[in-house]
């Protein structure tokens, strides 16, 4: 198994990333925004005990609306699920939603979203709104995703340390691509005791280039968890596959496994946890030979799901090493540079 070309959600054809955040006075929060112009089958898993969403009811496989029209992933606590109103304006400028009447411009975009806590790191008015929504919309590309302190990661916190926007891709042997992308701002740890991310070994050959740290760098650090523990890790694990939304749930439930595996304590009640699983169904999920009907589809899908947990552990790991620190919380590449690779190729990211 190898990455996609650009280890990046975007490797999954049919989805568009664009951000837009503001790190200056009395700024660190951000906006995330995944596009999906012809549409995606969505669905959605939530296991903190704290979540902020928006949207999210519809996606279960027993309701009405089959496909999604964008995600949004935000700063900004419940105030920031504003910012999914000018998600809304801008794709509605574009005719993009489910058609409920029969004229083009007649449309209701649909458009779920999330929100992580990040207002202890802002003046406290200054969280993302609509018109973080709509610039994010207009920076939308296929191409190259910016990682760490950034969109929806910008005022990210990582336990006692920075975290960040982080992203990461698979492609299978037979061709299918899974791509996860993770707003990283859980209340548990993502470092282990040596120092390295816990889900470092996860990481495809050369995506990881880490040595241990340094004793004396350990010794510095106390890892003093803040007096706020208000928190949550939000993301989308998307694939070109054909999946049903019941089948894109799935694939939402063990997007969890991944931040399990990647932050220890994981889904706590300080937590929102939620992951979006959405499918451009661009290709059809093949079926080893001779084996027939629900069983073999079956066990095409817990391959994928396999897949998509170590996609999403990998992307939160991105997130952590790529983030750079803010005044009174610093990152993980300020307190271990030992672990850093010094020369050679960076990871692909």
């Amino acid at each position: 198994m190898i990455p996609g070309p650009l280890n990046a959600l975007t490797d999954v054809p049919g989805l568009l990333v664009g951000q837009h955040h503001r790190l200056d006075e009395g700024w660190a929060t951000g906006t995330t925004v995944v596009l999906a112009p012809d549409g995606a089958v969505g669905a959605v898993d939530v296991r903190g005990g704290g979540p902020g969403t928006r949207e999210t009811d519809l996606l279960d496989p027993t309701h009405l609306v089959q496909r999604v029209n964008a995600v949004v992933l935000t700063g900004g606590s419940a105030y920031g699920l504003a910012a999914a109103d000018g998600v809304m304006r801008w794709l509605d400028e574009r005719h993009q939603g489910v058609p409920v009447g029969p004229d083009p411009h007649q449309v209701v975009p649909i458009v779920p979203a999330a929100v992580l806590f990040d207002l202890w790191h802002n003046a406290w008015g200054n969280r993302p709104d609509a018109g973080f929504g709509a610039l994010a919309c207009a920076a939308a590309t296929d191409g190259p995703v910016a990682q760490g302190t950034v969109g929806a990661g910008a005022g990210a916190q990582a336990g006692w340390l920075k975290g960040g926007l982080g992203t990461a891709s698979a492609v299978l042997p037979d061709g299918t691509t899974l791509g996860a992308l993770v707003a990283a701002n859980p209340h548990g740890d993502p470092l282990a005791p040596t120092g390295l991310p816990w889900a470092a070994h996860l990481g495809l050959p050369g995506e990881f280039p880490l040595r241990v740290p340094d004793q004396r760098e350990l010794d510095r650090v106390s890892r003093e968890f803040p007096a706020s523990r208000l928190n949550t890790t939000i993301g989308v694990i998307a694939t070109d596959a054909t999946l049903s939304k019941a089948e894109c749930h799935r694939l939402a439930v063990v997007a969890h496994d991944g931040l399990a595996r990647a932050v220890r304590p994981a889904h706590s009640m300080f937590d929102g946890d939620t992951f979006f699983a959405l499918s451009t169904a661009k290709r059809e999920l093949p079926v080893a030979d001779g084996v027939f009907g629900e069983i073999g589809r079956a066990g095409r899908l817990d391959e994928l799901c396999t897949v998509a947990a170590d996609v999403v552990s990998r992307a939160i790991t991105h997130a952590v090493l790529a983030a750079t620190g803010l005044p009174g919380l610093p990152a993980f590449r300020d307190l271990f540079p030992s672990a850093l690779p010094t020369s050679g190729p960076s990871p692909k990211s």
